[in-house]
């Protein structure tokens, strides 16, 4: 056992304050997704992201700065809009089939 300048064994600790388990440090829980935050938690790439907001279909976004913030309450407008449209979509093709 190795014993440090004091003499004493060194505190060994799995996590201390500010610390996940895994040793992340922890942070404030955030009231808007980033672009690449809203990407990962919808599983969908940031150039796909783009090719909607090109196409008028991503969620609205709002700026702060030079950065592209999405809410909370716009994400899930978002999906709600596009599980309408894949209903109705998915009723229009059983329909004619």
């Amino acid at each position: 056992m190795v014993r440090g300048e004091t003499g004493r064994k060194p505190r060994t600790r799995a996590f201390g304050r500010g610390r996940t388990r895994t040793g992340g440090i922890r942070t404030a829980p955030t009231a808007v997704y980033s672009v690449a935050s809203f990407c990962a938690a919808f599983g969908i790439s940031e150039a796909f992201f783009y090719k909607l907001k090109s196409q008028g279909l991503a969620p609205d976004v709002m700026r702060l700065g030079s950065r592209l913030l999405i809410s909370f309450e716009a994400a899930k407008r978002w999906q709600q809009a596009r599980e309408k449209a894949t209903e109705q979509a998915t009723e229009k093709s059983t329909v004619t089939a």
